[in-house]
């Protein structure tokens, strides 16, 4: 007879290695380039002395709470270790493993804040929004308006990525106003420390001003015009040669390959591990990926950057060590998925963006 602890011993024994891996490897081919480690972790912070111009000084950053949660059906907890149970299982953990992963692939390019776009007021049935890329069905979002007022839990029923509009599971009683802010709901200024802080130089990074600290300023020029492999190149250069992965919009890559057809010359392909194949540049990955803004690409020394963990993805515990929570009002338990980490870069020198290509 299948019971809810033999149910936990096969997500412990047959699912959590699986599912750790496919978050790790299978997430994104950013991710898999970028080392993982428990070092410099201390309590919930991360402590790093990091050697500038022969002196150290010290990045700190707090770790950020990364969730997956898992639901799975009466039925299927009580089909555990069966034959058609193993289908069941599989087929309830996809879902929220493939939006677990959309997310950390945002988080990625994103800035830590949780940020996913402005909305604007409801019209012909569904809202506008400005960055549909960035955002899922079934999602939970809040949005903040100018007072910080927020309209909490809103959960995405469908997206329009032609028309850049959304419709909720159910509107809010308070209506959404013009010039709104969506984040992820309950992670405003949450979120890993993305690629894009990197690169938002007014603001400080790793709890250090910039201004005293020239290395914490990464390479930008706005290139304003068609694909140019000069600029791509001198960006290489001002890294001091460092950069071993590019990461651009589709708008870029389409540029790319638009001028790589003009001038008559054959571009490669590269296979990354993860098996995620990509173009190259002068033997360096191009991927193209949705969370990088229109008309850029980033030029990154991937070897610069360390996701400090404090442990590998875990299931959530209660007081007596259980995983399988029953769901209020539904035949159903659920699972949580947790890791507590944050992405840091020893040398954003090394680092290039370049802004405005056109296609």
């Amino acid at each position: 007879m299948i019971t809810l602890q033999s149910a936990e011993n096969a997500m412990r024994t047959l699912y959590l290695d699986a599912i750790a891996k496919e978050l790790n490897i299978g997430t994104n081919p950013l991710l898999t380039k970028i080392e993982q480690t428990s070092s410099d972790v201390w309590g919930k912070e991360i402590r790093k002395a990091v050697s500038c111009g022969g002196k150290y000084v010290q990045f700190v950053s707090t770790l950020k709470n990364l969730y997956c949660q898992i639901e799975f059906s009466d039925k299927t907890i009580r089909a555990f270790g069966v034959g058609p149970g193993v289908d069941l299982a599989n087929a309830e953990i996809r879902e929220p493993l493939d939006a677990a992963r959309f997310n950390l692939s945002r988080m990625l390019y994103s800035n830590g804040s949780g940020c996913l776009g402005n909305i604007g007021a409801k019209a012909n049935g569904a809202y506008p929004v400005t960055q549909p890329q960035r955002l899922i069905e079934g999602s939970l979002v809040d949005v903040y308006d100018g007072s910080q007022n927020t309209h909490q839990r809103l959960r995405i029923a469908h997206i329009n990525r032609d028309k850049s509009t959304i419709k909720f599971e159910e509107d809010p009683i308070t209506a959404i106003g013009e010039n709104c802010v969506l984040y992820v709901s309950r992670s405003k200024d949450k979120e890993l420390t993305g690629i894009a802080a990197l690169f938002d130089t007014a603001k400080p990074i790793y709890g250090l001003e910039r201004g005293p600290h020239s290395f914490l300023t990464p390479y930008i020029k706005q290139v304003n015009g068609k694909w140019n492999d000069g600029a791509v190149e001198q960006a290489i250069e001002a890294t001091g040669n460092a950069v071993d992965f590019i990461a651009c919009s589709a708008n870029v890559k389409y540029a790319y390959q638009e001028q790589m057809a003009l001038q008559k010359r054959s571009i490669d392909v590269m296979e990354l591990e993860g098996g995620f194949k990509t173009l190259s540049f002068s033997g360096i990955p191009l991927v193209y990926d949705r969370f990088v803004e229109s008309g850029s690409m980033y030029l990154l020394n991937t070897k610069a950057f360390k996701l400090h963990r404090l442990c590998d993805w875990r299931y959530l515990e209660d007081e007596n060590g259980r995983i399988l929570r029953p769901v209020s009002g539904k035949a159903a338990y659920t699972a949580t998925l947790v890791k507590y980490c944050d992405l840091v870069c020893d040398r954003p020198d090394t680092q290039a963006k370049l802004t405005g290509i056109l296609r």
